[in-house]
């Protein structure tokens, strides 16, 4: 990517040379950052710089990298921290710099979230997942089922023995 060298400039102007450069993709402005594969659209918030730069510039990562379906919570993670270090670099080379605690924050929503749906519903260790939906407990032999959504609460659903 070639350095653009708009310090300070609004949203909409990023956008616009981001578009140019990647036209393989969609920008659209949103009520939260994301990337659609199955669209190739990156929907941005606007304003609350930086922190607006440094979320389009994430799901832009996903985009190039990529990232369109993953078969486990750990997977999903190392895609998010696939996609920090890829929009770190991005980052760079439009002078907005990422701070490090920024990333961190976001990353332990996403450890906080894997680490309520690994905990076992029967004794509280943790276990391991076997399939998208389904974990089993290394301790009590438990096995739970866990929603496929991302962006909801971590329900566990105790499966019974069979």
């Amino acid at each position: 990517m070639v350095a653009l060298n708009l310090p300070g400039t609004p949203m909409e102007v990023l956008v616009n040379s981001l578009q140019k450069m990647y036209p393989q993709f969609t920008f659209l402005k949103g009520e939260t950052a994301r990337w659609s594969p199955r669209l190739r659209q990156i929907t941005y918030v606007s304003g609350k710089e930086p922190f607006a730069v440094w979320s389009l510039l994430h799901e832009l990562s996903h985009a190039l990298l990529d990232h369109d379906t993953y078969d486990s919570d750990m997977e999903l993670l190392k895609k998010e921290v696939e996609a920090w270090e890829h929009a770190k670099m991005l980052a760079d080379n439009v002078n907005q710099p990422i701070d490090e605690s920024y990333i961190q924050e976001c990353l332990d929503t996403y450890r906080d979230w894997l680490h309520k749906r690994s905990s076992c519903p029967a004794c509280g260790m943790h276990g391991l997942q076997p399939l998208a939906e389904l974990y089993d407990c290394l301790n009590c032999a438990a096995t739970w089922k866990v929603s496929s959504e991302r962006f909801c609460r971590p329900y566990r659903l105790k499966k019974a023995k069979v």
